[in-house]
């Protein structure tokens, strides 16, 4: 005879070594994901961007426009899955911004948007700077700030450092889009031109810029050959050091020297980075889309670990890190789940009266809630805010299957059934109305891993762990709950009623005269819960709506803009009274860092 599906709890009593192993093998699998499971603040919901760049020293926005992010754009545009193109064109500067369909691989579309850049390169106008492609968003945030402080090197010698260090270990790291410098230096040839020897002879700059273009000649000039080898000749007539450049011949026997001084010195600043008033290099790393913040910071920690070891006189510091708030907020979260599951294990206690009775949901909370981490690992999802939220919303579902089972059980065991019959036909009983419970919270929750839009990708995690959680909870509830509650020794049958005994009667007692009015006077119920829904309705078009809450990251960025024309030296001294107003808050410990 086929045994009938509510016949699972009777196979769970007979064979508890089966369900021992099935239930352990759900934890074991729970735990094994622990140690693989990727941890971030939010699932991945990074929309696809591709941002395109390039310099042209010079030109006017206008110019930008025309000649450069117009061809760009119009490339762009061809490459497949495109969804949206902005473009921005300004003094010396363009970007392209490209944002694709949700399903599009990153970056395979970066690739595609390289082919096609490639193709049209050539047909930029000159002078303009090799064109990059970036998977960040051009406008996104860094998410970690570093400073690179020295009290004995030059801010030129500090940016060498930054450059040939720093910059390139750092971006080698997975997930990092770019690592920007603020407040660098760079070290520039620069050739002073005495204006009165220039007129004495008879020469104009022109002349002299002519001569500089022509310094950096560096072409194929043939080969020899012979049976066995093959020497290749190249023409190299490149000159870099200034004393080479003091001696180009501008016009028959008259050298630079004769009209200009040639050194190299530092750029002139096109911005000027302090921490807590000091002159610093700052740093900033953006990252990828769709990478994750926590990895990249432990790798960059790593990083600073090993660049520091190699810097002499130089020191790297940390003023902000976005995976501190990301740690922080998991683990409050963490910490939230735990204090949940210790206060429904405490309720149950407190209403069940019965430490025998506890035990068994107490035992599936944690069964069901490892399992999940597991349907976590093997679906691709994350362990963050959202689907930890989801835990802690399940966790009083997970335990309602679990008290049904138990209590029904206990009540068949007060009609004089023996442990093992008791839990079978206790279990039995209640076998559909489980199912039919996870079935309503799994229809419920699962549609919401659905939804359209930006809103659906970021909830989809949080719909999908809280089905797999209540569905978990229900086979544990209907094998493993039978199967300890029948090995269980009985309760004492003349246990006096204790005191929390005497509170369940009292609220049993509340209960049964709010139940006797609410038959009796069926009209006022109604008219009170209509009330209730129309006033409920009402309030919810005052509401706010947003995404996301608000949320404090401990950071305040303040914008100071100076009156139009004024230059760099008037903002930083304009910076430094501000950061002198901040300096007793710094002091005090309330602010740690002060980075302008």
């Amino acid at each position: 005879m086929t045994p009938h599906l509510s016949d699972l709890p009777s196979l769970a009593v007979r064979r508890p070594t089966l369900i021992v192993v099935l239930n352990l093998l759900i934890v074991i699998a729970g735990l094994a994901a622990l140690l693989g499971v990727e941890v971030r603040e939010l699932p991945d919901v990074d929309r696809p961007v591709v941002v395109v760049r390039a310099f042209f020293d010079g030109a006017s926005p206008e110019t930008m426009d025309a000649e450069v992010t117009s061809v760009v754009e119009s490339a762009v545009a061809r490459v497949s899955g495109v969804k949206s193109i902005k473009s921005a064109s300004e003094e010396n500067n363009m970007r392209v911004r490209a944002e694709f369909g949700p399903d599009v691989n990153l970056d395979l579309a970066a690739n595609d948007v390289r082919e096609a850049v490639a193709r049209i390169e050539r047909t930029l106008p000159e002078g303009v700077d090799a064109v990059t492609v970036v998977k960040s968003d051009h406008d996104a945030y860094p998410i970690i700030r570093l400073a690179l402080v020295s009290e004995a090197l030059s801010q030129d010698a500090i940016t060498r450092l930054a450059e040939n260090e720093v910059v390139t270990e750092l971006s080698a790291i997975p997930g990092v889009a770019s690592v920007d410098l603020f407040g660098d230096q760079e070290q520039v040839l620069r050739i002073v031109i005495d204006p009165m020897r220039l007129a004495r002879y008879g020469l104009t700059i022109d002349d002299v810029a002519t001569v500089i273009r022509g310094v950096s000649l560096d072409i194929p000039a043939g080969s020899f050959k012979s049976d066995d080898h093959m020497l290749l000749v190249r023409a190299d007539a490149s000159v870099w050091r200034p004393e080479e450049i003091e001696s180009l011949a501008i016009r028959g026997d008259t050298r630079l020297r004769d009209v200009a001084q040639a050194f190299y010195g530092p750029a002139d600043a096109l911005s000027h980075s302090l921490l807590n008033g000091r002159r610093v290099i700052g740093i900033g790393i953006v990252r990828k889309a769709q990478s994750n913040t926590i990895e990249i910071s432990n790798a960059v920690d790593k990083a600073i670990t090993h660049i520091q070891r190699r810097l002499d006189n130089v020191e790297i510091v940390k003023i902000s890190d976005d995976a501190r708030f990301i740690r922080s907020s998991v683990r409050e979260v963490v910490t939230s789940l735990s204090i949940t599951v210790g206060v429904v294990v405490l309720v149950i206690f407190v209403f069940m009266g019965s430490l025998r009775a506890t035990l068994l949901p107490a035992v599936a909370i944690p069964v069901a809630l490892i399992g999940t981490v597991a349907a976590i690992y093997l679906l691709g999802f994350s362990i963050n805010i959202l689907t930890l939220l989801a835990l802690v919303l399940a966790t009083g579902m997970i335990v309602d299957d679990a008290i049904v089972v138990v209590e029904n059980i206990q009540r068949q065991r007060k009609l004089g059934l023996k442990p093992m019959a008791a839990s079978v036909i206790g279990a039995r009983q209640v076998f559909f109305a489980v199912l039919a419970t996870t079935a309503t919270l799994v229809s419920v929750f699962l549609p919401i891993a659905f939804l359209p839009s930006l809103a659906g990708r970021l909830f989809s995690e949080f719909g999908f762990v809280l089905a797999i959680a209540v569905a978990i909870s229900s086979f544990v509830a209907l094998t493993l709950c039978p199967m300890l509650a029948a090995r269980l020794p009985e309760e004492p049958a003349d246990r006096a009623p204790g005191f929390l005994d005497r509170i369940g009667a009292g609220l049993n007692l509340v209960y049964r005269r709010v139940l006797e009015f609410t038959l009796s006077a069926r009209l006022l119920v109604l008219g009170g819960m209509g009330l209730i829904a129309l006033t409920a309705v009402g309030v919810y078009d005052t509401l706010d709506e947003e995404l996301l809450p608000k949320e404090d990251r401990g950071a305040i960025i303040i914008m100071m803009q100076g009156p139009d024309g004024v230059g760099l030296d008037y903002m930083d001294r304009q910076s430094v009274q501000a950061e002198r107003l901040l300096e007793p808050l710094r002091e005090s410990g309330e602010v740690e860092n002060v980075f302008a």
